[in-house]
């Protein structure tokens, strides 16, 4: 997975829980739910979204590691690659 495949998926999963937000108005190391507007179920479900579509399963243990969108976008490269 590349980071323009990863970024797609985080768009493509934001799309379906909050259609209104715009991840461009997200800066990399700022946190997505603070940024977004996203309740813990809102975050929640945008990780289920990405697992989803991506293969790539976000445990609990990590989700410190994807509270940012540059954190995200490695860490799905990441997982991909392994």
């Amino acid at each position: 997975m590349t980071t323009i495949d990863a970024e797609a998926a985080m768009r493509a999963a934001l799309a379906t829980i909050a259609p209104e937000a715009d991840l461009d108005d997200v800066g990399a190391d700022e946190d997505l739910q603070e940024a977004l507007d996203l309740d813990s179920m809102d975050f929640l479900n945008f990780l289920i979204a990405i697992a989803k579509s991506t293969g790539v399963e976000i445990p609990e243990s990590d989700y410190h590691l994807v509270r940012t969108r540059a954190g995200c976008r490695d860490y799905l490269v990441g997982r991909a690659a392994s």
